[in-house]
């Protein structure tokens, strides 16, 4: 009586392989390689872009006066090229922005994560995220016709607000990145395992403890992606800043009065009939790079924060 031989590892193997290639797999595959590198060539493209322009910037200007001058005339005369003023802007409306939309963003992603029921979550989410979907120059028109009015005639302390001016500008501003900072942070909370939860409660915990004490510090790391999403898109938003904020250069931290951010300056000249070929024109690649440089920087942080506190749960 002969008993089956055991099949050897190389027909096991053998057996595990597919007579008939999957196509529709290399396909997908190629795809997916084609978006990643549309993806890094627009990136490099657009540095590519910037840097021969800056460059003959850089033949005339210093760049330790670009960098700490804190006057900006580029386009008058005698022109000067501090960009300072534009830096100081862009910082003080994107902290404004920033205090309005972190604590109404997190506020909104623990109610629909903790606290709202499933129906109510599926009807406030998309509700949040139509704010994401409206036009920012009809931001802008409303922070300039709407809100500064309203600033002006209530405002409890001495003179009110300017025409164009940051606090408007920060104000609206804020409440178009609330939906970047509640979605994302909504995602990341739902996405902690709900045996965190179930512990926390079986201790005796509250619903207000385990979303501070536990579901926020678990989530922390996608906490952290959404507000530097959040303040990237408000460092690069132009047609609030320049509808609202105005085209006045200078170096203040008082948000009542008109301003220049860096992407307001870039519409205002790209806007104007400044020759490509001019000196003038080149400053707008200039501002551009270091905007670039302040973005990418912010993202390389950003990327430390989230690996240094990404929670892995099994």
């Amino acid at each position: 009586m002969t008993s089956a031989s055991a099949p050897s590892p190389a027909g096991t193997r053998e057996s595990l392989r597919r007579r008939r290639p999957r196509y529709g797999e290399a396909v997908i595959k190629g795809v997916l390689l084609v978006a990643a590198l549309v993806s890094v060539a627009t990136t490099v493209g657009i540095v590519a872009s910037l840097l021969p322009p800056t460059l003959r910037f850089f033949e005339r200007v210093g760049v330790w006066e670009f960098v700490t001058g804190t006057t900006w005339s580029a386009l008058f005369n005698p022109p000067s090229y501090g960009v300072l003023p534009l830096v100081g802007a862009t910082l003080l409306i994107t902290l404004i922005a920033i205090v309005v939309a972190v604590p109404l963003g997190l506020a909104a992603a623990i109610y629909l994560s903790e606290y709202a029921h499933p129906r109510t979550r599926k009807v406030f989410k998309p509700v949040l995220e139509v704010l994401a979907g409206i036009p920012t120059v009809v931001y802008g028109f409303f922070a300039l016709a709407a809100l500064t009015p309203l600033l002006q005639d209530h405002w409890p302390f001495g003179e009110g607000p300017e025409v164009f001016n940051a606090l408007s500008a920060g104000l609206v501003m804020g409440v178009m990145i609330i939906p970047t900072v509640a979605s994302m942070s909504e995602d990341a909370m739902t996405a902690v395992p709900s045996s965190l939860r179930q512990g926390a409660y079986a201790l005796g915990s509250t619903r207000r403890l385990v979303a501070i004490r536990v579901v926020v510090p678990a989530a922390l790391s996608g906490i952290v992606a959404a507000i530097v999403l959040a303040i990237s898109r408000a460092v690069g938003e132009t047609m609030i800043v320049a509808i609202a904020s105005g085209n006045k250069p200078s170096l203040t931290w008082d948000p009542l009065q008109g301003m220049q951010t860096m992407t307001g300056y870039i519409a205002q000249a790209g806007e104007g009939d400044l020759p490509t070929s001019s000196f003038d024109y080149t400053t707008i690649f200039a501002v551009g790079l270091l905007l670039f440089l302040l973005t990418f920087v912010m993202n390389a942080f950003s990327i430390r924060l989230v690996r240094k506190y990404r929670e892995v749960y099994e």
